[in-house]
């Protein structure tokens, strides 16, 4: 078994595959009528799905929202430059979650919500 993708479910899928492409800088592997997406990031895909393709597929979830409080999950970007990544989330539209900060084992890590209220850390290389 491999992690061959992790699929967020949003309300609104076109406006969110520009949104990541914008706050992030990862492109768009392919956008399918159907509502689906995937987004290059390297050998795992992230991929969104919309909330009607959920629905369609049996599928029941509790909503990704700006105001409600963050799902319990994250994704993660790996950046050599958090502050700058966190920044140039913010000026994109990502909500400021948590400030970078240098933890105990050396790695920087930020937090920020995405536009559907989806919490990603941005994160130094972690040391190993």
């Amino acid at each position: 078994m491999r992690l061959g993708y992790v699929i967020i479910y949003v309300s609104d899928l076109e406006e969110t595959v520009a949104f990541y492409e914008k706050a992030f800088c990862v492109s768009r592997r392919f956008l399918h009528e159907s509502g689906y997406a995937e987004m290059e990031t390297g050998a795992t895909a992230l991929a969104f799905a919309s909330e009607k393709l959920a629905a369609a597929n049996g599928v029941a979830t509790r909503r990704n929202r700006p105001d409600a409080e963050a799902a319990g999950a994250e994704i993660a970007f790996v950046s050599d430059d958090v502050p700058a990544a966190f920044a140039k989330a913010v000026a994109a539209g990502a909500a400021a979650y948590k400030q970078p900060e240098k933890k105990p084992w050396g790695q920087v890590v930020a937090y920020v919500r995405d536009n559907n209220g989806f919490l990603v850390e941005i994160c130094s290389p972690a040391g190993v």
